[in-house]
């Protein structure tokens, strides 16, 4: 396995009850790179990502995701691979009765964060990052899409992941805002953090050239090129 390699999947099988759903995939992420990930639905994306957060076994083949050995994965290991990671989906999953400083605050708290300073400290140090230090005490309903969605990046970023899992991040912003939001991915990668990012925006692609890995019938292609 190359030495800053943070996903590292060889020959690996993947199968849903039984059915092959991806097959013989081989893939290689570095730290701090960032890739798009595209494919049709039912290409076997959400299958690649389930395996990265430990949601999908492997069948056959070896691999290994920020440390954990896919092969001898553990039920108990699973929310500590997870630490490892941050997830960003289209739909915001914020929690609306809440503050973006409370949201932030639920996750940490979640996951064994106890110092109120330190929690204080970490939350204003996420906002920062993604240009949001003054809504700190805004309901997420008081601001925009773009916001809310940079709100969940900063959630992501909260136990400083090694891969951030980004799943249709823009498809609910207009093309001004998903390029800021592209932006800030890119960012977060430049600092250190992998970054995958599955999506359908091909003129998002093409304004922002990277890696592509696409799933087709099954098949990982981990150097796409789109037409």
């Amino acid at each position: 396995m190359a030495e800053n390699a943070v996903i590292n999947l060889q020959n690996i099988d993947v199968f849903q009850q039984k059915h092959l759903v991806l097959s013989n995939v081989n893939l290689n992420i570095a730290k701090g790179e960032f890739v798009f990930l595209i494919g049709q639905t039912g290409s076997g994306k959400s299958s690649l990502l389930k395996i990265i957060y430990g949601d999908l076994h492997i069948g056959s083949g070896i691999g290994a995701i920020a440390g954990f050995d896919l092969k001898n994965l553990t039920d108990n290991e699973i929310p500590f691979l997870r630490r490892k990671l941050g997830i960003v989906f289209q739909d915001f999953q914020l929690l609306s009765d809440r503050t973006i400083e409370q949201n932030l605050e639920f996750v940490l708290k979640a996951t064994g964060w106890t110092d109120k300073n330190l929690i204080n400290e970490r939350i204003k140090d996420v906002l920062e990052k993604v240009g949001l230090r003054s809504k700190l005490k805004k309901m997420p309903h008081e601001v925009s899409g773009g916001e809310q969605q940079r709100v969940v990046i900063a959630r992501a970023l909260l136990n400083n992941p090694e891969i951030i899992l980004a799943d249709e991040p823009t498809g609910n912003l207009d093309p001004e805002t998903s390029q800021e939001i592209l932006l800030l991915l890119k960012q977060i990668s430049q600092n250190g953090t992998a970054v995958i990012m599955a999506t359908h925006n091909y003129n998002l692609i093409r304004s922002f050239p990277s890696r592509i890995i696409k799933c087709e019938n099954g098949i990982v292609h981990e150097d796409a090129k789109i037409v």
